[in-house]
């Protein structure tokens, strides 16, 4: 059965690529961005399809998903990713990460209740659990974390708002990587800023003795999850409700990763090791047995991700 479905943050990394994943299902999408950090070129496979509409808003505007579903009257399925994405950034406006990404999700998700909207998804984070030891990590574990950012923080006070709610679901995605990230923002993924080393011909460069692991995950995995989140994936088991882990379950260490992207490109061998920066989480691996008895694996693998990361790059550098 096709959708109507609302993609906040669609011109992003990761929203451009499940929008693209909806349309090629058949699905109608509503797309809302304000290009805080999402790029209109992101849209290009999509901006001209007959099942996407366009609109350029923020989600702080005051009853944005009334109007949109009082003009859609078929809207049935919310995507909430649009957010603050930047760390640093978060630091540095907290009570604007708070208003976007806790206060707009709030106000979000009690609207897709009040309207019946079938089906809510949002974008949560690993950023919720803190400086975790205890591997893998829980779903619970957040409960009594110290989150490192307003950032972090945010995220979990949404997650929490949706978990107490009894209404939607929150994935709280690890390390996702894949084509369109973009290697010069300052809160990419280490796998973008490695391959844009790598295919400039230089060393990659290390914070720590590269033995810290993450758990890496590839953007069509990410896809996959939302679209099983929402009850729209083949088995179509129904709407998710609570917080769900999505990773692979596996930590790579960034020396891996580094000796793999240098393989893939034009790196040197040799790898630049700066002091480890303050506040670098060690290790970060996710219990996944939670979101695997819905039907969930990553199928990607880690070498098969990089290798299709590195192609689009460099094609997107030609």
């Amino acid at each position: 059965m096709k959708k109507t479905c609302l993609v906040t943050g669609c011109a992003g990394f990761i929203g451009s690529h499940l929008t693209q994943s909806l349309l090629d299902a058949g699905h109608f999408v509503l797309g809302v961005d304000n290009f805080a950090s999402g790029y209109v070129h992101n849209m290009d496979g999509f901006i001209d399809n007959a099942g996407f509409t366009f609109y350029e808003r923020s989600i702080a505007e005051e009853g944005l998903l009334a109007e949109l579903k009082q003009a859609h009257p078929d809207l049935d399925v919310v995507f909430q990713l649009a957010a603050v994405v930047s760390v640093p950034y978060s630091v540095e406006h907290p009570e604007l990460t708070m208003q976007i990404n806790f206060e707009a999700n709030r106000d979000m998700l009690d609207t897709a209740k009040d309207l019946g909207i079938s089906s809510f998804v949002f974008a949560g984070s690993a950023a919720e659990y803190g400086n975790e030891d205890r591997l893998p990590v829980k779903e619970e574990y957040a409960q009594d974390a110290e989150q490192l950012s307003p950032y972090g923080i945010a995220k979990y006070k949404s997650s929490a708002y949706i978990e107490d709610s009894g209404y939607g679901c929150s994935l709280r995605f690890f390390n996702i990587f894949g084509p369109r990230q973009d290697p010069t923002s300052q809160y990419s993924g280490v796998i973008s800023r490695f391959v844009d080393f790598g295919l400039a011909g230089k060393n990659m460069v290390i914070f720590g003795d590269g033995e810290q692991t993450r758990d890496f995950l590839y953007v069509s995995d990410v896809v996959t999850a939302y679209l099983i989140a929402a009850g729209l994936d083949e088995q179509g088991r129904g709407p998710l409700t609570g917080i769900y882990n999505v990773g692979t379950g596996l930590g790579r260490s960034v020396h891996e990763l580094a000796t793999v992207v240098a393989g893939l490109t034009s790196a040197p061998e040799g790898i630049d090791f700066k002091p480890e920066r303050a506040g670098d989480i060690r290790h970060s691996r996710a219990d996944i047995s939670k979101i695997a008895a819905e039907g969930f694996k990553a199928e990607v693998a880690f070498e098969k991700g990089l290798a299709r990361t590195v192609d689009w790059a460099m094609k997107s550098k030609s």
